[in-house]
């Protein structure tokens, strides 16, 4: 539990409240045993989480037209949060939580100043202009954007980089005020309870009753429906309050748009994992982009309302993307570390993924490699260290040693479900490096693959380490006689450049820019 004197301080932008928390993540190596099949669960839980969400694009049919949405007459806000200090602290005991999964807090206080004005605006139509909201900017590269009970509001840096104006921003924002005041997360809190008790019951009483194995599926199913339910009517309340406080209210079917094509960005924008990403909790398609512009539709034609692109992008101008420092940088095929000093480079057709627990890449055939590092005492060789346990599977006579670009090296090999596994640690000081390459038993990718892994790590210069800055989003002017492809081309540090131009500045393919436009550039500049 948390108390309010525990929180980190605040800065007040009118009524809208922004927490400092602690930037960055931890870069400590903890331990961390695992068995070789392990090295594949990352990637495959990507495809996996990847296929689900967008599963979950194709929403059912609705009656949900906005025409009898409306805001809960009784919605549990800071000001009934003062009055239940149970509820308070529920929520104030999230906060850290939620700091450390999404890498703590963003600071930036041009970006905040932008966002407070959005926010503000917005608060002057709701029914209580005097409630104050808690705005938190986490320092993430995934797109996500959600709230808690009483105010708590939180966007991801990754989510500001991806909309273009303010009008995109402020549908997002009222779209999240609007779980807040319909007390969407009670009412699910209290149908999860009531689903929780059924299955709960019918796997006691009643495990071997095929109706009420049936039953527990429906239960589950309604869940489901209630919570897209809530997302469509979060929608509808979230444009009626965009559009009444003067913004574009077509903006929302603009980024929904946008969130469409983001999901096959994920590994070029940095964000580490697809469960912390808008679309996990916020599946979209055409039929939500229908009824979103339905709803627009009630105040006119498009063109109305304000999008306030300039403020916007003028707020938006260096803010970071991707990775950070303290995680390591992505650039293409390689994955540089500054402070930890090292680099390596994965075959062509790889997709690297480096998140908090370990840097992952997933490639053709099922192969499959990880990275990660531990502390280990210099008294522990490398042969020793890969012969203590940590793997499984492992075959203890492939254990050999070696010097690798000048690192003391130790190799192995494992086998264990229908997986084959090459082992690489490297020591640096007293730190050991693990290079896990797997691939199926039946796959002859292993070996040239983990060779070419192993070939690659190897320690920075000081030239290098400090010549390696984070990407950050830019914002620059057309030119005379500048295309699509040549702003494309003005990126850096990033895969896919065009088609990623293409999605930051929410324009269609096949859609050029003209001179004066402002656009988004990604570089390390």
């Amino acid at each position: 539990m948390v108390s309010r004197a525990a929180l980190p301080p605040r800065r007040l932008y009118g009524y809208v409240t922004f927490f400092n928390g602690p930037a960055g993540r931890n870069t400590q190596l903890e331990h961390l045993v695992i068995s070789p099949s392990r090295v594949i669960a990352r990637a495959g839980l990507l495809v996996v989480a990847l296929s689900a969400g967008l599963a979950g694009c194709n929403i059912a049919g609705s009656a949900l037209d906005g025409s009898s949405l409306r805001p809960s007459s009784s919605p549990v806000t800071v000001d009934t949060m003062k009055r239940s200090s149970r509820l308070a602290q529920l929520a104030e005991a999230q906060h850290p939580t939620i700091l450390r999964t999404y890498g703590g807090e963003y600071s930036d206080p041009k970006l905040e100043r932008m966002v407070a004005k959005v926010v503000g605006r917005l608060t002057t139509v709701s029914s209580n202009p005097d409630e104050i909201y808690r705005i938190t900017l986490l320092n993430s590269p995934n797109v996500n954007a959600f709230a808690l009970p009483g105010g708590y509001l939180y966007i991801t840096r990754g989510l500001l980089a991806l909309a273009n104006d303010s009008a995109e921003l402020a549908t997002v924002v009222s779209h999240e005020m609007a779980h807040v005041t319909a007390n969407h997360g009670i009412l699910r809190q209290q149908r999860e309870k009531e689903e929780g008790l059924a299955t709960r019951v019918a796997d006691d009483l009643l495990t071997d009753n095929v109706e009420a194995r049936a039953a527990i599926m429906r239960g589950r199913l309604r869940l489901a429906q209630f919570s897209r339910n809530q997302e469509l009517e979060a929608d509808a309340i979230g444009i009626k309050a965009a559009g009444d406080a003067g913004f574009d209210p077509y903006a929302a079917a603009r980024f929904l748009r946008s969130m469409s094509v983001y999901s096959g960005f994920r590994s070029v924008s940095g964000a580490d994992d697809p469960s912390l990403d808008f679309l996990a909790t916020h599946p979209t398609g055409d039929r939500r982009i229908e009824l979103a512009l339905r709803h627009a539709r009630n105040y006119g034609g498009p063109g109305i309302g304000i999008t306030d692109r300039d403020s916007y992008l003028d707020g938006l101008d260096g803010i970071l993307f991707g990775d950070t420092p303290e995680e390591g940088f992505v650039r293409g095929r390689d994955f540089l570390h500054p402070r930890l000093g090292i680099r390596f480079t994965v075959p062509e057709g790889f997709v690297l993924d480096n998140s908090a627990e370990a840097v992952t890449a997933a490639g053709p055939g099922d192969v499959a490699i990880r990275f990660d590092g531990v502390t280990v005492d210099k008294s522990v060789d490398v042969g020793r260290y890969i012969a203590s346990g940590w793997v499984s599977g492992l075959d203890k006579a492939t254990i050999r040693t070696a010097t690798v670009n000048g690192l003391e090296t130790g190799m192995a090999r494992a086998r264990a479900d229908g997986w084959q596994f090459d082992i690489t640690v490297f020591r640096i000081g007293s730190q050991i490096y693990r290079l896990l390459t797997a691939a199926p038993q039946s796959s002859s990718a292993l070996e040239p693959t983990a060779n070419l892994v192993r070939t690659s790590f190897r320690t920075l210069s000081a030239d290098e380490k400090s010549g390696l800055k984070p990407l950050r989003v830019r914002i620059v002017k057309v030119e005379p006689g500048q295309t699509v492809a040549t702003m494309a081309a003005m990126m850096s540090g990033t895969q896919r450049t065009l088609d990623l131009f293409l999605l930051l500045n929410g324009i269609a393919p096949g859609t050029g820019v003209s001179a004066g436009d402002r656009v988004k550039i990604i570089t390390d500049r």
